[in-house]
């Protein structure tokens, strides 16, 4: 297997597999440490080893403190970008810092002390930064769960954590509507064993809600009087190996996963990707355009650019209807953002309302450098439009909720690879990644198998589940000996390159035929009168399962529906042949997506097969199953 030799990576990679202690001990200089590691990595510690054992540290101080020590005091640390209050609110390392300090003495009143469980229930304001940043300033730690959550799946993390404390806010903004949290948090408390001492409120001004009484606390007037009275909590120091937050996954059991990230680590691997990778100078603007119920999120709206000391946007609203499909250039603009990370399906909704880029050129879009894709697969055609559109490269790279940054990717700052369409390039420093079979062989290069990842893995992975070490290993470590399975399938080629084409449960079998249903996605998106589309298998007597498209035209389409229909059908007969046994193709209005935009495949394939489903908690919008069901009637 050749590695195409561009820039410094393949001898970065190559040093970071051969002498791991040795290329993190370095990486880890960049940190601000208390006390240093004692080992490296200590593989006899935990589920499969621990990075930077013994060490002490403060994961608030490196995002903070230093860079208010060291000079960037004055500079913006985090820029709110609000359409949908129509509000711009600016923090500089100092302020932002100052907010932190009397935020967790708050919690120190409250009783927060190291190693109790914090839940974040909110929406996307600075003030859910502070609270993430104190926590961890005191060594709390701290779940966020997403703003506007059904009140059961609240209650379950709840109950998992058991929180000492809750933020939550009175709601939640969406275009055209607000979401009162307040009731869904009451009622998510109403159904948990376990019960917090105490809930901090932010009334926001589109909506208040009432507190309940002993329980709740207004937080506007905690912040006033902890500022007026100069309180300051001071850093507590925490292990590197001490837990910093829990990020709780969908379980299959019902029961649902908390993912742990540890301080250490994670301090060290989100440096280290902030330049490596995003190319992105300290002082510079960075714009992440998730949320921080994600890891994503965590990742690079809070921690990343400010343990790097870059400036962060946080945006609240929609890449479109806030106002238009020009959002995303308006911000990138105004705020002179170098470069935007956000989510394959926030493209093609940008696609779907301006194919022609109009909007795009209303911008002054000079600073900016690069585009970063994660989240789902990146689908050529979309990656080819933002290429056209935008003229700079567009990067493709992927990760997991349980890894907290990349495994494979482009590393900008130590030289960009070719970029191969469909394909988020190679393996960062410290990830071995492997293609097996089901024996955990490795494959051949252009074998379609399980991807997974040579333990250990490296610094931010998780290194375990919440106070579940055995459901960590029966989940992720025993299918294949020796290896994390990220439940991916796909392949490497003969350059090195990785290709995720989905889920292992993605793979379909056709008669006997594996067949990739990401491959059959990216014909479809091909077509130029679709902007957006996925392929499942549904159940067939004869096949055992065939594949179903489903497909969502661009504005301004004048083909029936049955045209472009017919027309993806023969795309893919052409494109895979028959073997492929690609007969039905189906137009909706809109596709069923989590908040964070994957496309809920699963749920759809459940109503396809007329098997019983439940409403997953993460959709944007339930209506839209409904709309499935009934594009379905008739079809299958």
């Amino acid at each position: 297997m050749t590695i195409l030799q561009t820039g410094r990576y393949h001898e970065v990679h190559a040093r970071s597999l051969r002498d791991p202690e040795g290329f993190w001990a370095e990486a880890a200089r960049e940190i601000d440490w208390i006390e240093p590691a004692k080992q490296i990595f200590d593989p006899a510690v935990g589920t499969y080893g621990r990075w930077f054992s013994g060490a002490v540290v403060n994961t608030c101080y490196n995002a903070l403190d230093r860079h208010v020590a060291g000079g960037r005091a004055g500079q913006v640390a985090l820029l709110h970008d609000s359409t949908l209050t129509n509000t711009i609110t600016k923090f500089t390392y100092a302020e932002l810092l100052k907010e932190v300090q009397a935020l967790a003495a708050v919690m120190q009143d409250f009783g927060v002390a190291k190693g109790d469980r914090v839940i974040l229930y909110m929406p996307m304001v600075p003030e859910a930064v502070v609270a993430m940043l104190a926590c961890a300033r005191i060594g709390a730690v701290h779940s966020v769960v997403f703003g506007g959550f059904a009140a059961k799946e609240l209650a379950s993390r709840i109950d998992d954590a058991k929180p000492k404390l809750i933020f939550s806010a009175s709601c939640g903004l969406e275009p055209g509507r607000i979401v009162q949290y307040k009731p869904l948090l009451d009622e998510a408390i109403r159904l948990a064993g376990a019960k917090p001492e105490a809930c901090i409120i932010l009334q926001r001004p589109q909506h208040g809600c009432e507190l309940t009484a002993g329980r709740d606390h207004d937080w506007a007037t905690l912040r006033r009087t902890a500022l007026d009275a100069g309180k300051a909590a001071p850093c507590v120091p925490v292990l590197a190996t001490d837990p910093l937050y829990i990020l709780y996954t969908s379980g299959t059991t019902g029961v649902p996963k908390g993912v742990v990230r540890d301080n250490g680590g994670h301090l060290v691997a989100l440096k280290w990707s902030m330049y490596n990778l995003y190319g992105v100078k300290p002082g510079e603007v960075w714009w992440c355009g998730s949320d921080i119920g994600w890891v994503v999120g965590h990742s690079y709206i809070v921690y990343g650019p400010l343990i790097h000391g870059a400036t962060s946007i946080m945006y609240e609203g929609k890449p479109v209807g806030t106002p238009d499909a020009g959002a995303f250039w308006r911000v990138i603009s105004e705020h002179r953002a170098v470069a935007l990370f956000t989510a394959p399906t926030a493209f093609r909704a940008i696609k779907k309302e301006d194919p022609e880029g109009r909007l795009i050129r209303k911008y002054d879009l000079s600073s900016f450098r690069t585009l970063f894709l994660a989240g789902e697969r990146a689908d050529p055609p979309t990656v080819e439009w933002a290429e056209q559109q935008l003229k700079v490269p567009v990067i493709d790279h992927w990760w997991q909720t349980e890894t907290g940054w990349c495994i494979a990717g482009n590393p900008v700052g130590l030289g960009m690879l070719p970029v191969k369409h469909g394909s988020p390039t190679v393996p960062m420093p410290g990830y071995q990644v492997d293609v097996v079979d089901e024996a955990a062989k490795p494959v051949p290069a252009g074998t379609m198998g399980s991807i997974v990842i040579k333990l250990p893995m490296p610094p931010a992975c998780l290194p375990t589940l919440w106070q579940q070490d055995d459901r960590f290993k029966e989940a992720y470590l025993s299918e294949f000996p020796g290896y994390y399975k990220t439940s991916d399938a796909g392949y490497r080629d003969q350059d090195g390159y990785v290709w995720v084409m989905g889920r292992t449960d993605d793979i379909i079998n056709v008669a006997g035929h594996r067949l990739s249903t990401g491959g059959m996605e990216e014909i479809l998106a091909s077509h130029p009168d679709v902007a957006e589309c996925a392929v499942l298998g549904i159940k067939d007597n004869i096949k055992g399962e065939v594949p179903c498209g489903f497909l969502v035209l661009k504005a301004g389409v004048s083909k029936s529906p049955d045209d472009v229909e017919k027309e993806v059908v023969a795309l893919v007969r052409d494109k895979l042949g028959p073997v492929a046994a690609f007969k039905l193709a189906i137009t909706v209005a809109r596709l069923p997506k989590t908040r964070s935009g994957k496309i809920l495949r699963g749920t759809i394939k459940k109503i396809a097969d007329g098997e019983p489903w439940t409403m997953p908690a993460t959709i944007e919008d339930p209506k839209v199953l409904d709309e499935i069901g009934d594009a379905l009637k008739g079809k299958v």
